[in-house]
């Protein structure tokens, strides 16, 4: 564990519970200085057992201060759902051709959005795009006929989340560079939706543990019982 690490953990109580402001206002102390802007994390540990179907947590929120980070569009669609792609900011755009370069290794983006009548094509990639997460599906809005609103989301700071076997949430929430306010807003959007998306089938406490963290820096708990209580 190197100094810097060390000295901005022991601003770090952690067997504390940070109101939502504090842990925020503490995050920007505790980032360790490093040559890059280091992303700000979150992981939200849900009451719920993934395996069952009827207890996934599974969706996609727009950032309202985007993540800092430029995404890398593909899309898969034909005809003139090929130009919208294009003038809505796609970065790659194409059906079995762009297939066939994915098959040979191609992976240089973040996103891949598809109409509903490429998943044929689509499909067969599974094996290299579900690994990744990065299988287009509609219950994120990936799998879409409105491709202009699709891609702009995606570039505009849209992230995708699913809840893990173990019932934990991974998403970035920006970057170390961004205002107190920015990363607080952004978090708050993305916990809204993480609480109304409570499976009706999960039993017990459903927000067990939430923690912030820069890519180098330490973990800040939350405390659940205050976030709970906003979102009831």
């Amino acid at each position: 564990m190197g100094k810097k690490f060390k000295a901005a953990a022991t601003k770090v109580d952690r067997n504390k519970r940070y109101s939502v402001s504090d842990a925020f206002k503490l995050l920007k102390d505790a980032v360790v200085a490093t040559k890059f802007d280091q992303t700000i994390d979150v992981a939200i540990n849900l009451g719920i057992d993934p395996k069952h179907a009827d207890q996934m947590v599974r969706g996609a929120v727009v950032l309202p201060h985007g993540t800092g980070k430029s995404s890398r569009v593909a899309v898969f669609a034909k005809g003139e759902k090929q130009a919208e792609a294009t003038a809505a900011g796609a970065d790659f755009v194409g059906e079995a051709d762009l297939a066939k370069r994915i098959e040979e290794g191609f992976m240089d983006f973040d996103t891949v959005i598809a109409t509903p009548d490429m998943m044929g094509v689509v499909g067969r990639l599974g094996k290299v795009l579900g690994p990744r997460g990065l299988m287009p599906n509609p219950k994120v809005g990936t799998v879409t006929m409105d491709l202009t609103r699709a891609v702009k989301e995606a570039k505009g700071g849209k992230i995708e989340f699913r809840a893990e076997k173990a019932g934990i949430v991974h998403a970035p929430l920006g970057k170390a560079s961004f205002a107190t306010e920015k990363l607080q807003e952004n978090f708050l959007s993305l916990m809204e939706l993480v609480m109304k998306m409570k499976p009706a089938t999960a039993k017990g406490v459903y927000l067990k543990a939430v923690a912030i963290s820069s890519t180098m820096g330490p973990g800040i708990k939350l405390d659940t019982s205050e976030i709970g209580a906003k979102y009831k």
